[in-house]
């Protein structure tokens, strides 16, 4: 009897990020569907062996998605909207793709089915943050009464696929109550009855054959994810949680289940779930290693418990003696085949591999791991446990050494940073006089129409930009020369904005390579690595900065490239920056200190160049907060401490200008109902949010709460590779008029037109202003 070790996922992009290279060349037609499964064959094959041969005693499978896993357990259940027009039988590539990114024109499927209504074919579904992460997820959409069958084997069949090559593994799916509160209700009976989880007891049939499908497979372990055991459940959804999971244990008896809840506390969800009639319960120890000693109070003595010790979430190094401490009581006390090593959720947030990062700092590269690195911990752990700490001293030694010199390292910590965010008073967040007298001052600056047009800040990133970037950063192109490339597509693009008639420009962002990493690069206190992608949502990957010390900016970032811009046109042009509070969520952050205190930091920073920018001439200035939502805590009683250094993180990045500059903003994909108080008390003059996907169903908050300020809702989902009509957004516009003042519109896509193509975004923003132009007369008679 050992302990053993599992991995509940595995980064699903593959070396090099192949898996991103096959997608794109699929969807450009340059790989068939026989040769994307290939491909996907092999980089599942990879990652198997991989982990079998880094000690792992439970590999996941069915954990690898050709774009998301929730979108996944959707065509597993036949979860299909009636829009695209799917009449049954298996979910295949073109639909399965369709939902996941909409499509452009008519296209028919395999089986025949055409997944559009009109030549501008059908928006892709919602999307939105998986829990509090950067990865977006695809939110089912479901109708009262909905049928669930099961129409895709994608699970038994991975199973079966790792089988056969000699790797015995731990099938993954997404828990049934998990996904019905992910998903999205469009419609409502006539006895109202619209919650997803009314629909519980007809899909766990669905489920139910699945397990005994794993079982004739031969499958012993199944991993059910239901992460939203880590939220504030109802009594009822508890009930429900039980319910389920009493169902799924008498249908498939001889599968025995780890139940797997991640990214927070059990909390009062604990004594639910440590009393489902499942074999194993995963704990978040790097979350909430409270949990621990709770869990093994109520676990009845036959439960495993697999404790999640190594962070899946950040790259830092793990403190294996620290761990082993803890969990030596617990393995004596229960006995070795009683306990999983795990890291603390799925590798899929984290990079690959840290010993490709031949050019990585080697200070700091010492104090990281990566997903493979994390696994090579766990398996130091599990020897330890098995064999003793003798057997792996040297490990334990320098994973010690490694721990102790980040603690004491005098990068870490810069006084005059800690002096400076110590000394900011209630008055450095503060605007000087309210936005009903603000706007006034700015609408008589700026003298643009109802409903102005503009965009959010990037345009595309054309192989030609990445392919000169890459020249420059190789030391292939001068400095020089590279700024003479950069100027030109500038300047290309402010004509062209001025052509089709938007009436606030940007200069285009030709020069970032990510709107994090841009401004990483040029502080204090981050280190960059040249491989370390993680996945955001389908092919769309980043590589976030590793901020490992007290942060300041030594040199203004962005005013010399608004500078050149604003001198080609007499519109406004806009001071794009990233705020705070994305920053800092979307890098691999510290945690040596508080969250709050880095955000401090940070905000400080961001202020220093609002106010340069404000020196230079810029009229309007945008703080993008893509990620306010994203990092709100998954429980309600965490969310007013969270908020409070929030906003004032943007509040100290956007209050040193003066009352006739204006401040914009802009948040991603979220539900902004429960926290609509705190974006008013952001103080921001003007607000972009994405709403095209749910077709103004997100401002419903904004009309409740009567928001105040200026709004721009997205007309224009930037996700998906079509370009909508001016008619459809037109429909929009007139949705978002019928929930807000006219006077407080403003128009622009939903987000950066970074990802997109030249060919998809001129038509579609040409359609956008347009689009607006009638809605100046239908909703002001302008």
């Amino acid at each position: 009897m050992t302990v053993t070790v599992a991995a509940l996922g595995f980064p699903r992009i593959g070396p090099q990020r192949r898996l991103k290279t096959a997608l794109e060349a699929h969807w450009a037609g340059r790989l068939d569907a026989e040769g994307l499964q290939t491909e996907a064959a092999t980089l599942r094959a990879l990652a198997w062996r991989r982990q079998a041969h880094l000690g792992v005693d439970h590999v996941p499978s069915n954990d690898f998605s050709l774009y998301d896993h929730v979108l996944d357990t959707a065509a597993m259940v036949g979860a299909v909207p009636a829009a695209y027009g799917w009449t049954g039988g298996p979910v295949d590539l073109p639909l399965y793709f369709a939902m996941a990114r909409g499509t452009q024109g008519r296209q028919a499927c395999d089986h025949g089915c055409a997944h559009e209504t009109s030549a501008t074919g059908l928006p892709a579904l919602e999307m939105t943050k998986w829990f509090d992460t950067n990865y977006h997820y695809l939110a089912p959409e479901l109708s009262p009464g909905q049928a669930f069958a099961l129409t895709s084997t994608k699970v038994v069949d991975d199973f079966l696929e790792a089988k056969a090559q000699g790797i015995f593994t731990r099938p993954v799916i997404l828990g049934p109550v998990t996904f019905l509160k992910l998903a999205k209700s469009k419609d409502s009976n006539p006895n109202g009855d619209s919650q997803p989880l009314s629909l519980l007891s007809s899909l766990l049939p669905v489920y139910a054959e699945v397990l005994r499908r794993l079982a004739q497979a031969g499958a012993d372990w199944v991993q059910i994810d239901e992460p939203c055991l880590a939220l504030d459940l109802t009594d009822f959804e508890r009930a429900e949680i039980r319910r389920a999971y009493g169902a799924l244990t008498h249908a498939a008896p001889r599968i025995r289940i780890l139940l797997a809840s991640y990214f927070g506390t059990y909390g009062d969800n604990l004594a639910t779930a440590a009393n489902l009639p499942v074999d194993g319960l995963h704990l978040d120890l790097v979350r909430a290693p409270q949990d621990l000693d709770a869990a093994v109070a109520l676990a009845r003595d036959s439960l495993v418990l697999e404790l999640g010790v190594v962070d899946g979430r950040n790259v830092w190094r793990a403190d294996l003696t620290a761990i082993l401490d803890r969990v030596e009581p617990i393995v004596a006390a229960r006995g070795p085949d009683r306990v999983i090593l795990a890291p603390s959720c799925s590798l899929l947030h984290a990079p690959l591999d840290l010993a490709i990062e031949t050019d990585l700092d080697p200070e700091v590269s010492q104090w990281l791991a990566f997903a493979v690195q994390k696994l090579e911990e766990l398996a130091i752990l599990a020897k330890a446990l098995n064999q003793g700490r003798a057997a792996v001293r040297a490990e334990l030694d320098a994973a010690g050494a490694a721990v102790a010199w980040r603690k004491t390292s005098p990068r870490i910590h810069d006084p005059a940073v800690q002096a400076r965010a110590a000394a900011v008073t209630a008055d450095d967040a503060i605007r000087a006089t309210p936005f009903e007298q603000r706007i006034v001052l700015q609408q008589t600056r700026l003298n643009l129409p109802p409903l102005p047009t503009t965009t959010i800040g990037s345009f595309p990133q054309t192989a030609a930009v990445r392919q000169t970037r890459a020249a420059h950063a190789k030391g292939q192109l001068a400095d020089a020369d590279y700024a003479d490339f950069l100027r030109a597509e500038t300047a290309r693009a402010v004509a062209w904005q001025q052509e089709i008639g938007l009436d606030v420009l940007v200069h285009g962002e030709f020069e970032r390579n990510d709107m994090v990493q841009y401004f990483g690069e040029r502080l204090n206190g981050f280190v960059f690595t040249r491989h370390a992608w993680v996945q955001s949502y389908g092919s769309r990957c980043v590589r976030p900065p590793i901020l490992y010390g007290d942060v300041s900016r030594p040199a203004p970032m962005t005013v010399e490239w608004w500078a050149y811009a604003q001198s080609l046109t007499a519109r406004p042009m806009k001071g794009m920056l990233t705020g705070p509070v994305t920053i800092l969520q979307w890098s691999f952050v510290r945690d040596d200190i508080p969250r709050g205190e880095t955000c401090r930091q940070i905000a400080l920073a961001v202020r220093d160049e609002v106010v340069d920018l404000e020196a230079a001439g810029a009229a309007i200035i945008q703080i993008d907060e893509a990620a306010l939502r994203e990092g709100l805590p998954l429980r309600r009683g965490d969310w007013d401490a969270y908020l409070a250094w929030a906003v004032e993180a943007f509040r100290i990045a956007a209050s040193g200008v003066r009352d006739e500059t204006q401040i914009h903003t802009h948040m991603c994909y979220s539900e902004f109902n429960d926290i609509i108080a705190a974006i008013g008390a952001m103080d921001a003059d003007v607000i972009s949010i994405e709403t095209a996907r749910s077709k103004m169903e997100l401002l419903d908050a904004f009309e409740a709460y009567a928001y105040p300020a200026q709004i721009g809702p997205g007309v224009y989902d930037i996700h998906a590779p079509r370009s909508p009509a001016s008619g459809e957004m037109l429909d929009l516009l007139a949705k978002a008029g019928q929930r807000l003042s006219p006077a407080q519109l403003w128009v622009n896509p939903d987000c950066g037109l970074k990802t997109r193509k030249w060919e998809e975004v001129e038509p579609a923003l040409a359609n956008m202003v347009a689009a607006a132009k009638a809605a100046r007369e239908q909703l002001v008679g302008a």
